[in-house]
């Protein structure tokens, strides 16, 4: 006869809680893809950006002011991983209703790659399910940038 475990009962405690130290009032409202860009290129390491890819997501509320930027992964000069489950995780502890999706080619090429596209849709379609909209994806560099939903491509 098989032994029961006799610390079934021990488990993690899961807790959420968003803290924040931003006033509502003073958060940034993003009303266009020019606004994003310059807020999340304010808060890029400028080291970084021409150095190796990042991926970041701008987490808004339901007035599309910012709760803050969060940095999913780093990873080569071509590009980097990005699991959704943290995009969403992210999200969902910071009780996002929205995001953008925001990453650096180091190339400075503006050009969306058939990668980028794919984690557009399938960040779009979780999203749907979440009821957590993706409002753009955007290619960043230190002198421009790219915009799915301006160029109709979300």
């Amino acid at each position: 006869m098989e032994t029961l475990n006799q610390n079934w009962e021990t488990v993690s405690e899961i807790e959420l809680i968003y803290k924040t130290k931003v006033k509502p009032s003073e958060r940034p409202q993003i009303k266009s893809s020019r606004d994003a860009y310059q807020l999340v290129l304010s808060a890029w390491d400028y080291n970084k950006i021409e150095f190796f890819e990042q991926f970041k997501v701008l987490l808004l509320n339901q007035a599309h002011k910012a709760l803050g930027i969060y940095e999913i992964s780093s990873g080569g000069i071509a590009g980097t991983v990005v699991d959704i489950r943290l995009i969403f995780s992210s999200a969902l502890k910071a009780n996002a209703t929205s995001l953008m999706m925001i990453h650096n080619h180091p190339s400075g090429n503006l050009t969306a790659s058939e990668a980028d596209k794919q984690i557009t849709q399938k960040v779009k379609e979780a999203g749907r399910l979440l009821d957590i909209t993706l409002l753009d994806s955007l290619i960043i560099t230190t002198e421009s940038y790219y915009s799915f939903a301006d160029d109709g491509a979300l």
